[in-house]
């Protein structure tokens, strides 16, 4: 059920109105309405899960498993290849947000779409939603976010390059091409570890077997099949570089397919890339956490790290520096980015801390 069928006598207007927010502070309209219905909302965005299905169950190996989620009307809809923060009460526990890439076609506000994610070990909301979570849960989603999406205006081939649960987003493009009825042509190439791991396995069968203008090629590795490279991609679509493509994948996978593209413009990519830890050895100064009253000795950690460390909860998402949940502002000091390695020094500067180490002294409003 949506808001807008129970909810729209009453008028989004007045919903979303700051009188209400006043009256309804300091908790806000959406709380009291989450009481009634986990499905009504005014501002913010819910999602009743719908259905749970398993692409990948090897044994010994993390399962794989698609979500298909019904958002309130407060979802604005998504275009393919962007992901979302899916947030998740554990056990009564405070709620733990993390980011996943949107598996299904376009969609539009109010539309049913679908999620597709591995059961990371170390993940605390990845496991709970593949491994426990069932139809009917009710789960906290933002909006969709993200750059690595496909053009208004389609060109006449376009290049898919992705490795292991990297396809998600380059499945959502596929999907949303094939239901435009795309008339160009689309070369497909991914990467599993072996058949059994392969995520969409049916359905990539089915593009295989009728074609409709995809070049599909499964790469299994453990078979022999060839690694990527530049004579490989040569071969595979002659002047491949001149070719729109889009690449996702685990990082010596994009770091292969940069290396291969040379600095091509044509080259689009997305991955999640760990952050580098620095040496306790080079950390010095101290790390003044100011809100709190909190302060330690730098161990060279994230400033996110080192303030759980301290006992703090700081609001964290992706902890890769992609969702933007975790920003806080830096007062003084300098950071490096453990991504890129820039380091800043700018006074009162918003920064996310989860990607963000301190150089020598640094106080941030936490």
């Amino acid at each position: 059920m949506s808001l807008t069928a129970p909810l729209a006598g009453l008028g989004q207007s007045v919903l979303r109105s700051r009188a209400l927010a006043a009256l309804t502070s300091p908790h806000g309209v959406d709380r009291y309405l989450e009481q009634i219905n986990p499905m009504w909302a005014a501002t913010e965005v819910r999602a009743r899960i719908v259905d749970i299905h398993r692409e990948v169950d090897v044994p010994g190996h993390p399962p794989v498993a698609t979500l298909t989620l019904q958002p309130t009307s407060t979802w604005r809809g998504h275009r393919a290849g962007q992901h979302v923060q899916l947030g998740v009460e554990v056990e009564g526990a405070r709620r733990t947000t993390r980011v996943f890439t949107i598996s299904s076609p376009d969609s539009r506000p109010g539309d049913r779409f679908q999620v597709t994610m591995r059961a990371n070990p170390d993940g605390v909301v990845s496991r709970w939603l593949v491994e426990r979570a069932t139809p009917g849960t009710t789960v906290h989603l933002s909006q969709a976010q993200g750059e690595f999406v496909l053009p208004d205006r389609m060109p006449e081939h376009v290049l898919f390059i992705s490795g292991g649960s990297g396809i998600t987003p380059v499945m959502s493009m596929l999907r949303s091409l094939q239901r435009r009825t795309h008339r160009g042509r689309v070369t497909f190439l991914h990467y599993a570890q072996s058949p059994e791991h392969q995520i969409f396995a049916e359905e990539l069968a089915e593009t295989a077997r009728t074609g409709h203008g995809v070049d599909l090629h499964l790469m299994h590795p453990e078979l022999g099949d060839p690694n990527l490279s530049p004579a490989f991609l040569e071969r595979l679509v002659p002047g491949y570089r001149e070719v729109p493509t889009w690449a996702c994948g685990p990082a010596p996978l994009i770091e292969g397919v940069q290396a291969a593209y040379d600095g091509s413009e044509s080259l689009q990519i997305e991955y999640f890339k760990p952050p580098r830890r620095a040496s306790a050895d080079d950390a010095e100064g101290a790390v003044s956490f100011t809100r709190s009253g909190k302060e330690a000795p730098n161990t060279g950690a994230s400033l996110l790290e080192q303030a759980e460390a301290l006992g703090l909860k700081p609001e964290s998402g992706c902890r890769m520096g992609i969702c933007f949940s975790c920003v806080a502002t830096k007062t003084d000091g300098t950071v490096r980015n453990v991504l890129t390695g820039e380091e800043s020094s700018l006074p009162d500067e918003e920064i996310r801390v989860c990607v963000s180490s301190p150089v020598g002294d640094c106080s941030v409003e936490l």
